[in-house]
């Protein structure tokens, strides 16, 4: 004969407690999915400012080769990174100068300049291997004008080391786009720029001497090329003075030689009359 258990039957109702666990995740679920469905314009605009300030980042940005054409040319550093409040903010980032004073007079010289970028990157985009060399390239509208940049990357330098004489690939790119240079009125200035050495390595020259010289030598190829001595304005060499990454000085990307349109009326042809 069986034999009877004493006391009452314990947790007889543990699925209704599993069971109220399930419901409350799916009410918690579509809390969430409510409180996302109305978006709050503003406070989104304070989260994304606050994300973009912590990260430095920028959904214009992107990464695959530093040639730009649709946002801001970055690399594996932040080039643009600066203090904004975060109300203040947009869902539309890009890059600016510190004083945050670049959306009047700013914005209307650069849509002055709009074209002159299209025409130097189609002419860019019409070289055959340009795919190679669009990681060389920084088409780039600053405050100072719009920049066409020749940079050296890891194992692909545009120049020879220690020489002022480019290699064919930086010629190429010069002779394409000193037509376009030619048709456009600004005044140009060439700067060259040269990566500090690290401690203990062997510099490759005299760093201005060699920026100097590598200015020059893009001034005279251009020359050569069509573009008129009296549209230069300024050929210069700043060693290793104004890195483009500061925040690390020995990148190979700091070696460059910056093409400069310069953000000013364009100037009158002489013999010209009103």
């Amino acid at each position: 004969m069986a034999r009877k258990k004493k006391g009452g039957e314990h947790g007889g109702h543990g699925w209704f407690v599993t069971f109220a666990d399930l419901m409350a995740l799916l009410m918690s679920f579509f809390v969430m999915v409510a409180a996302y469905s109305t978006q709050d314009q503003k406070k989104l605009q304070l989260v994304a400012g606050s994300m973009r300030d912590a990260f430095g980042t920028s959904k214009e940005s992107r990464f695959a080769g530093i040639m730009e054409q649709d946002g801001v040319p970055v690399r594996d550093k932040i080039k643009s990174a600066r203090n904004v409040d975060p109300t203040k903010a947009s869902d539309r980032p890009r890059a600016g100068t510190p004083d945050g004073d670049d959306d009047g007079e700013m914005a209307e010289k650069g849509r002055g300049f709009a074209a002159a970028a299209t025409s130097l990157r189609q002419a860019l985009q019409n070289m055959p291997d340009i795919a190679e060399l669009s990681k060389n390239i920084i088409v780039e509208d600053t405050r100072e004008g719009l920049n066409v940049s020749l940079v050296d990357q890891d194992g692909r330098s545009m120049f020879g080391i220690g020489s002022t004489q480019p290699f064919d690939r930086a010629r190429d790119i010069l002779v394409q786009i000193a037509p376009t240079l030619r048709r456009l009125n600004q005044r140009i200035t060439v700067t060259g720029h040269t990566a500090a050495m690290r401690p203990g390595q062997k510099p490759e020259g005299p760093a201005w001497e060699l920026s100097a010289g590598r200015a020059t030598t893009v001034r005279e190829i251009l020359a050569s090329n069509g573009v008129p001595d009296d549209r230069f304005a300024l050929i210069a060499g700043k060693a290793d003075v104004e890195p483009m990454f500061p925040d690390n000085p020995y990148l190979a990307a700091n070696r460059r030689v910056t093409v400069t349109l310069m953000r000013e009326e364009p100037i009158v042809p002489m013999g010209l009359k009103p």
